[in-house]
Formats: C-alpha cells, structure tokens, sequence
C-alpha cells in the first residue's frame, strides 16, 4: 500500500488492505455488528481494514429502490464507528457539495464508477484532502483512469486509489479483465479490485440488479494473484435481508474462511 490512509492498523503488513462492510448503512447496530467482526478477523490476520457503507444510494433501478436512512443519521453512524473501533471508514458521494459534507464524516471519499469522469466532483473530493478512491467507469479503459487519477492530484492530492469494479458486457452482465490491475499500476496508482460489484448483473428487467456472489472467491483469488493492492467486498449477516444489493454480497460467516485462504496465496506470491 502507497498511500497513506489515516487509522488504518497494519500499514507496514505485507498483506492487501480490505475494503469491507454493507452496501448501505441500514441502522446503528447492523453497522457495529459488521465492523466489529471484520475488524476483529482484520487483526488476527493482520490486514488493513477500511469500514465501507453508503450514506446515501443515488444510482437506483428504480425509484421506489431503497435510498437510505437519512444523510446526517448515516453520516453520524459511519463516524460513530470510525471512532469506536478507531479504523478508517469510507463512503462514496455523488455531486461537488456533497465532497466537504461528507468529508466531515468520512476518511476515504469515494466516486462512483458512474461519475469518473465527473472534473468538478473529482476536484471538489480532492479539495477536502481526503484519500479519493475512483472506481473505474464500466465504460471506461484501465489506461483512461491515469486521466482521473491525475485530476486529484493537480489539486495537490497524492493520495488516489483506482477500484476496478469490471466492464460492461452486453447489457445485463460486466467482465474483470485483470490486465487492468497492472496496467492502472504502471502509472502508479494504487489499485483495488472490487469483487462484488464486478459480479453484479445490472439492467435486469425487474428493476432489481442480480448478482453472481458464487464467484466471489473466484475474482478475489486471480486478483491476489495478479497482484492487486487491496480488496473491496460488500458484505451483510443476511444478504437476502439486505435493503441494497443483497444479490451480490458476501454471507458475513464466509468472510473470514475467505480472507485466511486469501492470505496464503498472498505469501505464496511473495
């Protein structure tokens, strides 16, 4: 890990760093309850943890798709457990205004695949000096991202992750091409693999997206193996109880076997 990330624990570890936690933030206790059990296996296998969870969901299917809980009552919660467990906790944001709002609350600020290309939100993310994680548009080339990296740091904001989050294929499935992981590390980005999102099964005509969470380990496995610098996984104690998409989070109870057997093909790489 290149970039400097405040609270985050194991820093000097050889080991990925993990991005983790709900799609939204539903409530106080479900929020803990995720935290406290990553964090807890984060430390037995000394890999540095970043709490996830949306304050607000802004690219929905439908309308009527659950939103949130309301911004400052979810805000408040992402802080209260950044400050409990005293780890770093992210969320992502959707226009320029809300980048100071939510800077408030928040140590990593993240962009929406959707928006990488948006200059005023990347600056305006930037101009907090946050870390800025850009997840790569699904419509966008590995090379291309270097053009969003560099917007944040023209403000003078070293501190860019780039998340692969897979391409579009067809209309209701993505791709990973793990050429992209070295390919956005050339030009020395830090870079994540996003392995729920890049399973998901958007534009399906229930207005509801899919997902394939059986494959999970599949993409996080070959992106260990290539080398990614760190992992986002969206997970839930009840995927198919989850208020957003359920379809393709991991079962909170599968995490840690994952996260050991992930570790070992980290060593084994060297």
């Amino acid at each position: 890990m290149t970039i400097a990330i405040p609270r985050i624990k194991n820093a000097e570890s050889d080991n990925f760093f993990l991005i983790a936690g709900p799609c939204a933030i539903e409530g106080e206790q479900m929020a803990f309850d995720i935290a406290g059990k990553v964090n807890e296996i984060c430390t037995r296998l000394s890999i540095p943890y970043v709490f996830k969870g949306s304050y607000r969901k802004a690219n929905r299917s439908k309308r009527d798709s659950f939103t949130g809980i309301g911004d400052e009552k979810a805000l408040n919660i992402l802080k209260a457990v950044g400050d409990h467990f005293d780890i770093p906790v992210t969320t992502d944001i959707h226009t320029d205004a809300e980048a100071a709002m939510a800077a408030a609350y928040v140590d990593i600020l993240q962009i929406p695949a959707f928006l990488c290309r948006q200059t005023s939100l990347l600056v305006a993310a930037a101009q907090t000096g946050k870390v800025v994680n850009i997840k790569k548009g699904q419509f966008v080339s590995p090379e291309a991202m270097r053009f969003a990296m560099e917007k944040v740091q023209e403000e003078g904001n070293q501190n860019v992750i780039l998340t692969e989050r897979g391409t579009t294929f067809g209309y209701q499935d993505l791709i990973v091409d793990f050429r992209g992981l070295p390919a956005m590390q050339s030009f020395g980005a830090t870079v994540v693999l996003d392995c729920t999102h890049s399973l998901q099964q958007p534009n399906q005509s229930s207005g509801v997206t899919g997902g394939r969470p059986a494959l999970i380990e599949t993409i996080a496995r070959a992106g260990i193996a290539v080398g990614a610098d760190g992992l986002f996984i969206e997970t839930h104690p009840r995927p198919s109880e989850a208020k957003s998409d359920g379809a393709n989070m991991l079962p909170l109870d599968r995490l840690e076997g994952l996260l050991e057997r992930l570790v070992r093909i980290r060593e084994a790489i060297g």
